[in-house]
This record gives structure tokens, C-alpha cells and sequence, in this order.
């Protein structure tokens, strides 16, 4: 009476299914190795805060010393442009590239509960978006650490590092 009500499953498929993943121990087996990225993801996280709010404060310092440029009331608060606009650049990437490795953790964590499900090995591929994931988190720590070195000096360092952008950019236009 039931056959005609229900469609008729695939047994093998949905077994097969159900019995790579209905083990207890593989999954808490596969959670305990998604552990070490999710606390990754919990790391990038507190630094994409911090890169977050130094990103809000130079655009709002921007913000700031251009009114006062508009008002006629800057001094030299204008000349710490160049430096800041470069701290902003540094910080935006900074934000963007540690995204880009949160993403890319939380596709490792996927794979890896993935695997439990299909019987391809994905360990390659795992092992891939592990070292992606690396590689966009580290150029991320590199762009913060280039900001939080501009940001180091005295309103005098930054005015001469502004000069020397300005120089830059005046030899880059005229080749």
C-alpha cells in the first residue's frame, strides 16, 4: 500500500550515504578537524576589527582635514594628505585580503565535511584552499603592518613622507 505513495529511492545510494556518514566517531572525527580553521576564522576576525576601525579613522581624518581645506582653516593639516590617503589604501587591501582568507577558511571547513559525504578524496584540494588561505592572510598582515608604519612617526615624518609621495607620483606621471 505504501509502494505506491512513496517514489522508489535508490537503496544503494542513500545507503551508502547514510552509512559514511551516520558514524558518530567520523563526524566528531571531521569537527575535531575543523577546530584548528574555525579558531583561524575567530582570529582573522578580531584583526579584520582592528583593521576595520583604523580604516573608519583615516577616512574620517580625510573627511575631516578636507573640510577644513574647503573652509580655509587646514595649515598644515593638508600636507599629512598624501600619507593618509596611502594609509588608507594600505588598509583597504589589509581588509580586503583578510576577508578573502575568512572565505577562503570557511571553504576548508566545508571541504572537510564535505569529504565525509562523497567518496572522491578532496584532501588535495583541502590542502590548497589551507595554503590559500595562508598566503591571502599573510599579505593581509603585511599591508596592516605597511599602515601601522606610516601611522608610527611624527606629524614632521609624515609631512616628509607626504613630500616623497607627492615626488613619486610627480615622476610616475611625467614618464
Amino acid at each position: 500500500m505504501f509502494d505506491i505513495l512513496l517514489p522508489a529511492v535508490d537503496t544503494t545510494i542513500a545507503g551508502d550515504l547514510l552509512e559514511r556518514t551516520a558514524s558518530t566517531t567520523r563526524v566528531q572525527h571531521i569537527v575535531q578537524l575543523s577546530l584548528a580553521p574555525v579558531f583561524l576564522l575567530a582570529a582573522i576576525g578580531a584583526m579584520m576589527n582592528v583593521m576595520t576601525s583604523r580604516l573608519i579613522w583615516i577616512a574620517t581624518r580625510i573627511e575631516n582635514i578636507e573640510r577644513a581645506l574647503d573652509a580655509g582653516k587646514a595649515g598644515r593639516l593638508g600636507e599629512e594628505m598624501p600619507v593618509l590617503q596611502q594609509r588608507r589604501v594600505y588598509a583597504q587591501r589589509a581588509v580586503m585580503f583578510s576577508t578573502a582568507s575568512a572565505l577562503t577558511i570557511c571553504v576548508v571547513v566545508a571541504l572537510l565535511f564535505i569529504s565525509a559525504f562523497i567518496r572522491p578524496q578532496i584532501g588535495t584540494l583541502t590542502a590548497v584552499a589551507w595554503i590559500l588561505t595562508m598566503a591571502l592572510l599573510m599579505v593581509g598582515l603585511m599591508l596592516f603592518l605597511l599602515e601601522t608604519r606610516l601611522a608610527s612617526g611624527s606629524a614632521h615624518k609624515r609631512r616628509l613622507q607626504s613630500r616623497e609621495i607627492l615626488r613619486r607620483r610627480a615622476e610616475l606621471t611625467d614618464d
